[in-house]
């Protein structure tokens, strides 16, 4: 008995060392999951690495699947699933018992599959494993990688990790936003390392701002690769053997020290290093990076650079940009330097304003700056006085460029908006001139030339009233015939082509609007009561026009026709489109609007590609603020019963202006209220209609509703080619979604709506507050805007259907 102690000793110490060296290599089993908010990971054999989920800043709902450091303070990320797609706390990560990875919700949509990037099939895998390298990989039963993140980098590498012929890496969006930014790092097949700004809506590229000089002549000998080896050196490897080291610094020992090299989202590719041995307080010290200067070397037709457009760039300590707005300039985001920067004021080039503008602007010199692209015209040899003072009388310029020489005399370069490529640095010898408005100033109008002809009528008049009697009574005379010509003139001028400044519409011919319409050639739109026209005057300020012909000349449509003309020339508001005249003349009846030169929402939103979240906010908002100004801010309340998205068009700064009130009724003060048949368009109109039940704003309420679903989801409000039965109808998916918690299958391809859940919920709360079947449960214009923007607290919607029949 005693002798086989020692044996079972030793047996059990085997057993327990088999067991710790299996626990600590930790390979993952083959239908194991992970979830968003239970804090685990699956983490390498040393603990340096960890695979799991962490939470997005500022956002306690969103998620990213990620590879991080687990050892450093900060649990810097190298990795994440679908380049940083955001999920929301009830997602899952999960190795299939097949050994797919993927991602997916609670339900089972699958958000991503790590199989599917290399269309895996017919593999048998055996397990999966975090490895002290950063590497995640899905490994066969022979033990070879069948999947690994390695070869799907987004915007770091680490030391074993190499990049490919073709390979890329791509920026985030900033430092807290995950998804693809606006710069990549390319391995072309001519063995150049190159960076380059692209436009993130078409993945387009554009110019290299830095260009390695690894390149070969011979395509035999093209580029293999860029690796980043043990050591933590970075270099090219060329196919003959040879190697051109990208690391020029001394590197410490890998057994002391973490390395990483990462594509930051300012556009600076940066090796760092960080001591393993960790007391608390250090961070990633930079080894290397490129371009040497970010501000300097970014150079493109294209592109706004690293800090936005109207900015200016500034190199910091860390080798990284630092943004900032020159004078006349605020951010475009308070909270975001690197989103370019907005004109505190808008200059307009109108009649009159050629001469000087001394009583409004002046010149401040803002030195060692410059924005190398975007100048309209170069003045040279020119002294800084005289660019000073031809940037002043110009009112296209936005700011002077100016070099010059010891002498004094030098180039001016004037620019208009917006500007790229800003650049502040000590080692540009060029002063920037921007014209600013003076304090206390203001845009006002400058006399019309027409005073000016006035001034000096009367200043002669006054020189002929000192002569003879005789003299003067005839130069009176003929100044009298002068005068009522020109303001003759001036009356028929107004009447062809109306100011979109003035309040009353103008009156046109018939043959005016034919020949204003080359004969009604071009169509923009049709209607329920007519079609649309591209229209051109003559002259005059914004002479493109929409004209609206109306084909039903019956009761019922002059009766339409009236009602318009007087209703919208009582209205003014940003977000409502203006009437600038009309045509009434025998059975011709004819509108002419202001013209949208960026169409309709319909096309913006249904088109191909979709709108950037941001403008889709911005343009939801404005409708609301427009209804909101028809429905109890005009003097007589208007109902509009047509809102949808062919009705709400779109300037040219993308602002939404309602138009078409040819189904707008006005209210007497002392109505609330009005019964007519059904009006409006199919999948927009309120169950009233058909109920034969009093009509009022309410209609326009719940169109509205409607309408903020489809911009929301960039689909239209009925589409019964979908794959799945139960989406065909906008509003009824919509709500299913809200009641079971999926919201993140409305934006399910939306990558910016789903980074920001929050608002993507608040809208669809209001949205089905505003499709109600019952009126008086909807709430006003003015509460729907104030829940939009935050003012009002949005409280949890009931079911929007009346389950019984019609009444």
């Amino acid at each position: 008995m005693a002798s086989a102690l020692p044996h079972l000793i030793c047996c059990s110490f085997l057993i327990l060392l088999l067991s710790a060296t299996a626990q600590t290599y930790g390979n993952v089993s083959l239908g194991t999951s992970l979830f968003a908010d239970d804090n685990l990971s699956w983490t390498s054999p040393s603990g340096d690495f960890a695979f799991g989920f962490r939470r997005l800043p500022g956002d306690g709902d969103l998620f990213v699947l990620a590879i991080w450091f687990a050892k450093v303070p900060n649990k810097t990320i190298v990795w994440t699933a679908k380049n940083g797609y955001p999920v929301p706390r009830d997602s899952k990560a999960e190795l299939t018992t097949n050994g797919e990875l993927v991602l997916k919700s609670s339900e089972g949509t699958v958000y991503w599959d790590a199989w599917k990037t290399e269309n895996i099939e017919n593999v048998e895998a055996a397990y999966g494993a975090m490895l002290d390298t950063g590497n995640f990989v899905i490994a066969s039963k022979n033990s070879s990688y069948i999947w690994e993140s390695f070869k799907y980098p987004t915007d770091t590498i680490l030391p074993t990790q190499v990049i490919g012929v073709k390979g890329q890496l791509s920026s985030r969006g900033s430092e807290n936003n995950y998804l693809i930014g606006r710069f990549e790092l390319h391995l072309l097949d001519n063995g150049s390392l190159v960076l380059n700004q692209m436009d993130l809506q078409t993945k387009f590229p554009y110019a290299a701002y830095y260009v390695s000089n690894t390149s070969v002549a011979n395509p035999n000998e093209s580029s293999y690769r860029m690796v980043f080896n043990e050591s933590g050196y970075i270099y090219i490897q060329i196919k003959n053997g040879s190697i051109s080291n990208l690391t020029q610094a001394n590197i410490f020992p890998p057994t002391e020290f973490y390395y990483r090299a990462t594509l930051h989202f300012d556009g600076v590719f940066i090796q760092y290093s960080h001591p393993k041995t960790s007391h608390g307080n250090e961070t990633w010290s930079r080894v290397w990076s490129i371009p040497d200067n970010i501000c300097v070397a970014t150079y493109s037709t294209y592109g706004s650079g690293p800090c936005g457009f109207n900015s200016y760039c500034k190199l910091g300590q860390d080798m990284r940009p630092s943004c900032g707005c020159p004078p006349g300039f605020s951010l475009l985001d308070p909270n975001d330097q690197f989103n370019g920067c907005k004109h505190q004021y808008v200059q307009e080039c109108k009649e009159g304003r050629s001469g000087a503008m001394d009583d409004q602007f002046e010149i401040i010199e803002f030195p060692h700056a410059d924005w190398p692209l975007t100048a309209y015209e170069e003045l040279s040899p020119y002294t800084k006085y005289e660019c000073r003072k031809s940037c002043l009388r110009d009112c296209f310029c936005v700011v002077a460029i100016f070099s010059g020489t010891k002498e004094g005399e030098g180039s001016c370069w004037k620019k208009r908006l917006p500007l790229s490529n800003g650049k502040l640095d000590k080692g540009v010898n060029r002063i920037a001139l921007f014209k600013v408005l003076k304090p206390n100033a203001s845009l006002r109008n400058p006399p019309h030339s027409v005073t000016k002809k006035n001034n000096e009528s009367t200043l002669i008049l006054s020189i002929l009233l000192g002569g003879s009697a005789l003299f003067n009574f005839l130069f009176v005379a003929a100044i009298f015939l002068i005068v009522f010509y020109m303001f003759h003139k001036k009356l028929l001028t107004l009447r062809q082509f109306p100011s979109t400044l003035e309040t009353n519409p103008q009156s046109f011919t018939y043959k005016d609007l034919e020949e204003a319409t080359d004969g009604f050639k071009e169509e923009l739109g049709r209607g329920a009561f007519g079609i649309v026209y591209k229209g051109l005057l003559p002259s005059g300020f914004r002479n493109h026009v929409a004209v609206k012909k109306l084909d039903k000349v019956l009761e019922e449509g002059e009766k339409e026709f009236k009602t318009e003309v007087s209703v919208i020339s009582q209205t003014h508001h940003k977000n409502l489109v203006r009437l600038l005249g009309f045509c009434d003349e025998g059975e011709h009846r004819l509108l002419v609007y202001e013209y949208m030169i960026n169409g309709s929402l319909s096309s913006f939103l249904f088109g191909i590609l979709r709108p950037a979240w941001k403008e889709r906010l911005q343009i939801a908002f404005g409708i609301a603020r427009g209804l909101m100004y028809l429905h109890e801010e005009c003097s007589t309340q208007i109902i509009h019963c047509d809102i949808k998205p062919q009705n709400i068009l779109l300037d040219e700064s993308f602002t939404a202006r309602i138009s078409d009130f040819g189904l707008a009724k006005l209210l007497m003060s002392n109505q609330t209220r009005t019964r007519t048949g059904v009006r409006g368009t199919k999948g927009y109109v309120a169950p009233e209609w058909f109920r034969n039940k009093p009509v009022t704003v309410k209609v326009d309420v719940y169109s509205f509703g409607v309408m903020l679903l489809e911009i929301i989801c960039c689909r239209k409000s009925t589409e019964f080619n979908m794959k799945k039965e139960e989406e065909a109808i906008l509003v009824d998916w919509a709500f299913d979604c809200y009641r079971d918690g999926r919201l993140g299958k409305l934006v399910e391809d939306d990558e910016e709506a789903r980074s920001n859940m929050k608002m993507v919920e608040k809208l669809i709360m209001v949205a089905i507050w505003c499709i109600q079947d019952e009126p008086s449960l909807r709430p006003s214009m003015k509460k729907v805007t104030l829940m939009l923007e935050g003012v009002v607290e949005v409280s949890a919607p009931p079911c929007p259907f009346i389950l019984s029949s019609f009444s």
